[in-house]
């Protein structure tokens, strides 16, 4: 038997499983190793640290097959030499083909005290950790936000909707919020928080933090709770493999996204140096790729020397629960139209993946 290792049970790796399941062939047997035993559906992170959403909601049971098994339990390191997957409990796993789908953590721009004293959305155990500490605020308290992308601005809105008596502070870099979108939908965002007595910071930089205190150009701000969505890495694991990454700290990949010179490691997802931002549906577009190639080499036949650019459909964001915004086929969309659609994508990702 040949052993497939799929490290991490995100988007990338339920897309693989997904397209080689129906078809896979006999002597392949595949081994996934997760934290937790199911697919936690990330981009809704921000909606159970919120407490607007319960924690099954975002739980998506994973595929059965006989021939595929679970090791739960977390990766300590990668031995790419002697092709080894070592778990923190001293399990060591074999594997002849590898997909590394550790996805991120949080970023915190060597700013003291930042990994000490913030909250993070970044997995389900912190979101959870986060749900339990904004939940627990006594009325008007303050919480600060830092960083405006797309999580800062939907774990905000979201905070707001479901406690109104807290008081939200969003710090950003930049002159104007999400300034990956098109000026008209930042606007709209602004009005949006506006209206709901969101507090934005613009401008910031924050310097140090420390319990309870952020310090924003070195001026200390107080905020009962304080939650880190400014910027991401790869998974530690990944960063301290000895091959070639960009500027991110990303693994640099061939065409057939595997690690050059190493034919049966591949990365998908957040951890991939890619031409787009991580995003969930670019692991799935990158997925569909490499479950071609896993194919193809299975059955002994060579695999596309490259693949045509990956295709984003676009971005969606909520705004609470009624409204949203958005960029569909480079149109932007604001109000509560982008609200419907990303309710009805997720809705239809949980339909596929057999939720």
């Amino acid at each position: 038997m040949r052993n497939l290792v799929l490290l991490g049970g995100g988007y990338g790796n339920m897309r693989i499983l997904l397209r080689i399941l129906p078809n896979l062939p006999e002597h392949i047997h595949i081994t996934l190793i997760d934290r937790v035993p199911y697919h936690c559906l990330k981009t809704e992170y921000y909606a159970l640290a919120a407490g607007t959403i319960s924690d099954q909601h975002i739980r998506v049971p994973f595929p059965e097959h006989p021939r595929l098994s679970y090791v739960f339990g977390e990766v300590k390191k990668i031995d790419l030499h002697h092709e080894v997957v070592h778990l923190q409990d001293g399990t060591c796993i074999p594997y002849d083909d590898l997909v590394i789908g550790l996805g991120c953590e949080d970023r915190y721009h060597g700013v003291p005290g930042a990994d000490i004293f913030t909250y993070s959305i970044q997995t389900i155990d912190k979101a959870r950790e986060t749900y339990q500490k904004l939940s627990n605020l006594p009325p008007h308290s303050i919480v600060g936000v830092v960083g405006a992308g797309l999580s800062g601005v939907e774990l905000a809105s979201e905070l707001v909707e479901s406690r109104p008596d807290l008081h939200v502070k969003l710090f950003d870099r930049g002159t104007r919020i999400l300034s990956m979108f098109p000026e008209r939908l930042s606007h709209y965002v602004e009005q949006w928080f506006h209206s709901h007595g969101v507090e934005l910071i613009r401008q910031s930089n924050i310097t140090k933090v420390e319990e309870h205190t952020l310090y924003n150009h070195d001026e200390a701000i107080h905020c009962d709770a304080i939650v880190w969505t400014a910027g991401i890495q790869p998974n530690r694991v990944v960063r301290e493999l000895d091959v070639e990454k960009d500027s991110q700290g990303r693994v640099v990949l061939t065409p057939r996204h595997h690690i050059p010179n190493i034919e049966n490691v591949y990365v998908v997802g957040d951890c991939a140096s890619l031409p787009h931002a991580p995003s969930a549906q670019l692991a799935e577009g990158q997925a569909e790729q490499i479950a071609q190639v896993l194919q193809k080499r299975w059955k002994d036949e060579e695999p596309p020397s490259e693949f045509p650019p990956i295709k984003l459909k676009g971005i969606l964001g909520s705004l609470g629960k009624k409204h949203g915004f958005g960029l569909v086929a480079d149109r932007p969309l604001t109000g509560r139209v982008p609200r419907l659609l990303k309710s009805g994508v997720l809705w239809m990702y949980k339909y596929h993946n057999g939720y």
